[in-house]
């Protein structure tokens, strides 16, 4: 079994680690992914996000580049197991030379101030994956409200992509990158879906209908990234697997509920796996990537065919950054 997983913050981890005097990289480290047990567990890709909390970065640009710039140089020291991609093309050489693919992603759109040309240069460093928002307004618009002072989490109905937004997720897509509605607001989810004619994401989101917190996508968001081709995937979170138990724990039996939750709604080729690994914190039953595994058993004890997995576990991200949305 092959794993493909669309999100996890380890870059950051590392980044910040790095500049706290802390010796550590991306080969082998004490955090929940690196390359060796990636290498170790059979994993076909990786996205990684370069991950900035807007309201505690000094500059929010320079960190980006600067984990962008760590990265590329971690796959430098390791490109005989390991290759960045760009394109549909280096998803499939990879997969020839029986290298691990590794994708860079921006986890906050306001690292591009509103600027064009700043998501050229993004672009131009190889970053394909853009999640507009993170938990705070930003240039591109609104997230479904979080306060993590008080913990009251409401939807945003009103308040969605503006007009600088539109205009960015117009050009992500003649750029060819991948648009992310994780995080958005529930207006800027509409608004993504009204302003593109692509398939779109949600990198690591659940469903809201079996976990109520507004981090999870509503039952007719699951329907429309569905019918437009995207694709979602499965957040191992506790407060987004079974957010009204307020329990800590992210269990396996959990994620197969949201996974056969979104399967029936969205169709087989909608569900994939956006761990979110070294960015959630609790008792996690997959706390570390070599045990990814443990998903795949409990979807074959659910009953779910060999195959039926093979698409949860790699194949549906693969056919759709091959076939269905080509980089």
């Amino acid at each position: 079994m092959r794993i493909a997983d669309m999100h996890c913050d380890t870059v950051s981890r590392v980044y910040y680690a790095l500049k706290s005097g802390k010796q550590t990289g991306m080969w082998d480290n004490d955090f929940s992914v690196d390359f060796k047990r990636m290498k170790e567990a059979g994993y076909l890709m990786q996205f990684f996000a370069c991950f900035v909390n807007k309201m505690k970065a000094k500059d929010i640009t320079a960190d980006a580049l600067g984990m962008v710039k760590l990265l590329k140089s971690e796959i430098d020291k390791h490109s005989d197991i390991i290759g960045l991609v760009r394109s549909s093309d280096d998803i499939r050489r990879n997969i020839a030379d029986n290298r691990m693919s590794a994708l860079l992603t921006l986890e906050e759109g306001g690292v591009l101030g509103g600027s064009i040309d700043r998501l050229h240069e993004f672009h131009e460093e190889g970053v394909r994956l853009i999640t507009l928002t993170w938990n705070y307004e930003n240039e591109i618009g609104y997230p479904n409200i979080i306060d993590t002072v008080t913990g009251r989490c409401e939807p945003e109905t009103e308040r969605g992509l503006k007009p600088c937004g539109i205009e960015i997720v117009k050009e992500m897509e003649r750029l060819g990158m991948i648009i992310d509605v994780s995080h958005l607001g529930d207006a800027g989810f509409y608004d993504v879906a009204c302003n593109t004619t692509k398939p779109f994401i949600a990198s690591h989101s659940n469903a809201r209908a079996l976990a109520g917190h507004v981090r999870n996508l509503k039952d007719d968001m699951i329907r429309i990234i569905g019918e437009r081709g995207g694709i979602i995937g499965i957040n191992f979170c506790p407060a987004f697997l079974d957010y009204d138990s307020g329990k800590e724990d992210s269990r396996v039996e959990d994620m197969v509920r949201h996974i056969l939750y979104i399967r029936n709604l969205g169709g087989s080729d909608v569900c994939a796996l956006g761990s979110d690994l070294d960015g959630i914190s609790g008792r996690l039953e997959i706390d570390s990537c070599d045990k990814i595994h443990r998903l795949a058993d409990a979807l074959a004890s659910g009953g779910l065919s060999y195959d039926e997995i093979d698409k949860i576990m790699s194949n549906n991200l693969i056919d759709f950054l091959t076939n269905r949305n080509k980089l």
